[in-house]
């Protein structure tokens, strides 16, 4: 599934095609997306100017002087700018055609993804409001996990995944971030204490920010805006590693199941 950095690269990708240029028309050729696709967007956004394309945790806000339209990739969707002219694939399912030639494709193969319009500020929509703050961004730290993890007795792993928590961090990067803190991903949230927890944001921080300078993560069809494919894979320490040696330590990588998801962690290295 794509995650925070995917969806960063992939609007860093589009965004200098996308702000400023006009709308030509807006072609829907599967609607059944996670959510039906609205046939009233076309008529909201065509001749319409883009103003700015903006990420908030996994959505892309693609905004105009009337609305929004919130774009999620789902767990196997992404955007490509081809020519006006390319022929659309088995599963491309939408395009955003602007008037210079160029469109914005939606391809997505599970049909997990979504393209919602809102003419209400973005923030306020029913799947933005609840988020919790950016990783990135100036509100997230370690004294903020550290109140917020208070009396939680979730896995500390599970916890971060939790996008009431902090929006973004999804498995991969929550699997490297607590390896790079040195945090056993079964502890207790609560038990966590706030020295740690700093040193956590600190990870999360820096992991996020090294996936997006490379591009995200390769893992299955993901690839960014431009269709190139993401490096982050080749520097991952823990993330399908399990039975291999840790790049610590040389012990073996253990590998568990938390929450349904896939974890991997150094029973040496983390604690």
């Amino acid at each position: 599934m794509p995650e925070l950095p995917e969806v960063e690269t992939t609007r860093r990708g589009i965004a200098p095609y996308l702000e400023g240029a006009e709308v030509e028309a807006f072609e829907v050729r599967e609607p059944r997306l996670r959510w039906p696709v609205e046939a009233a967007i076309a008529g909201r956004i065509q001749g319409q100017r883009v103003e700015r394309v903006e990420r908030r945790g996994k959505y892309l806000l693609v905004q105009f002087a009337e609305g929004t339209l919130l774009i999620h990739l789902g767990m196997s969707g992404s955007l490509r700018v081809l020519m006006r002219d390319t022929p659309p694939g088995k599963h491309d399912h939408v395009d955003i055609c602007l008037k210079d030639g160029h469109r914005i494709r939606f391809c997505d193969p599970r049909r997990f993804g979504a393209m919602v319009w809102t003419e209400s500020p973005a923030s306020q929509h029913r799947l933005l409001a609840s988020l919790g703050p950016e990783p990135l961004g100036s509100e997230f730290d370690g004294d903020y996990l550290y109140r917020r993890s208070r009396g939680r007795r979730s896995p500390i792993k599970s916890w971060l995944m939790d996008s009431h928590v902090v929006v973004g961090v999804g498995n991969i990067y929550a699997n490297e971030a607590l390896f790079q803190a040195g945090i056993d991903p079964r502890r207790a949230a609560g038990r966590v204490s706030r020295q740690r927890m700093r040193l956590l944001a600190t990870a999360v921080r820096e992991v996020l920010a090294s996936a997006i300078e490379q591009g995200g993560t390769t893992l299955r069809d993901f690839v960014g805006g431009d269709g190139k494919p993401g490096y982050f894979s080749q520097q991952l320490h823990v993330y399908g590693r399990g039975g291999q040696p840790c790049t610590r330590c040389g012990e073996a990588l253990v590998g568990v199941q938390l929450a349904q998801r896939s974890t991997v962690y150094c029973r040496y290295c983390q604690r």
